[in-house]
């Protein structure tokens, strides 16, 4: 009797099952302690922030990129198409967090401290806007202007070199030719449990933590 002809079915058994080895993101590592921004922003409201609503984006977007992975394997059009939003959001909120740890450091390690007059930032913002004052009142404008949940970025626009301040709401960021300098976010976790409903206070105390080297950096860059 002749033996039954081989049939590769390990190979064709893997062939359809989607792979599901990826590096998923991670909260980034801090710069400065929960306290350290205070009294400006209060050590409890920066642990919660960063440890339950980052983190939440975080798992929200790993979450969605394996389910994406899934979907398009089983060819479900609609599924996918679901979770675009879902990566937009999450991966909004990660990336939009991470420029705002990075904006923001300790009066004692220069938070606060103004671009130096005659650093190329400090100049652009000197001719734009005649001084940084009145770019913090514009950007502090953008802030209270925005209905609901969003985000104040002082931005570079790479096409003219000009310095803007352009509003998002909930996790849109910035793209396009806008290099973000400053990020400042505007949702109620970002300063309701030691400002309450006074945003406004808010907006004028995180400018004493708001870290012009990171943004001179990025400005340069």
């Amino acid at each position: 009797m002749l033996a039954a002809p081989f049939r590769n079915t390990a190979i064709r058994s893997f062939k359809t099952v989607p792979s599901m080895v990826r590096t998923k993101i991670v909260l980034p590592d801090l710069d400065f302690d929960f306290g350290d921004l205070e009294p400006y922003i209060s050590g409890q409201i920066n642990e919660l922030h960063y440890t339950k609503h980052h983190q939440t984006y975080v798992n929200g977007y790993n979450t969605a990129i394996e389910q994406l992975a899934e979907a398009k394997h089983a060819g479900d059009v609609k599924k996918t198409i679901e979770l675009q939003q879902h990566i937009k959001f999450h991966g909004g909120g990660f990336l939009n967090h991470n420029l705002f740890w990075k904006n923001l450091a300790a009066p004692k390690n220069g938070g606060g401290e103004v671009p130096a007059t005659d650093s190329a930032l400090g100049l652009a913002i000197k001719q734009q806007y005649g001084s940084l004052d009145s770019l913090i009142s514009l950007t502090n404008t953008k802030l209270a202007g925005i209905q609901g949940s969003g985000w104040a970025f002082i931005v570079k626009n790479t096409e003219n070199g000009a310095i803007e301040v352009v509003q998002r709401y909930n996790q849109d960021t910035v793209t396009g030719p806008y290099v973000p300098l400053v990020a400042i976010d505007a949702w109620e976790h970002a300063y309701y449990l030691q400002y309450q409903n006074v945003k406004v206070d808010y907006f004028k105390a995180i400018w004493n933590v708001i870290n012009w080297k990171e943004a001179e950096k990025r400005y340069t860059k």
